[in-house]
């Protein structure tokens, strides 16, 4: 398929607009999470510079989302044949599906993502304060996570199971 075949292939363009949905969404939100948890961890690691590989820990899981989301995106390229350079012809409908099945991980990777982040700023928090619970911070910050793990999951197998 040539450029000019593909500005009328519209499924095609549905396809892509939720593949760039869930790699931005989830990427905003990841970077919304890690800033968040970054200052909180700046202001932790100015006090005490020995509690820095740990609150980096913390500041980086809301990081994931953003993979997730790319993940999907990736998916869905190599679906559609963008990847190898055959860009498949693609029905509106099926377009629509595709574009349907990125949703799940853009909207819960953004809001996942920002909520993480506050999670793991909180838990950085206890790192301040009681550096010896570590283990026990890491807990609050992979609740949220669990969601982002279960849209990732529907976004997968949405994506992989429409027949184009």
């Amino acid at each position: 398929m040539y450029f000019g075949d593909f500005l009328n292939n519209i499924g095609v363009a549905y396809a892509l607009l939720g593949a760039a949905l869930a790699a931005g969404f989830a990427g905003a939100g990841s970077a919304l999470g890690v800033g968040i948890a970054g200052q909180a961890a700046a202001g932790v690691v100015s006090q005490d510079p020995s509690k820095f590989a740990r609150v980096l820990v913390l500041q980086l899981l809301p990081g994931t989302q953003g993979i997730y989301g790319l993940l999907v995106a990736f998916i869905t390229l190599a679906k559609i044949g963008v990847l190898s350079g055959n860009i498949m012809e693609m029905d509106s409908r099926a377009g629509l599906m595709i574009l349907a099945a990125c949703l799940p991980i853009a909207i819960a990777g953004f809001f996942s993502g920002k909520s993480q982040g506050q999670a793991s700023a909180a838990s950085i928090g206890i790192i301040a304060k009681r550096p010896e619970e570590f283990a026990k911070s890491m807990i609050f910050p992979a609740m949220v996570e669990t969601y982002a793990i279960l849209a990732l999951l529907v976004s997968i197998l949405g994506v992989s199971l429409i027949p184009v």
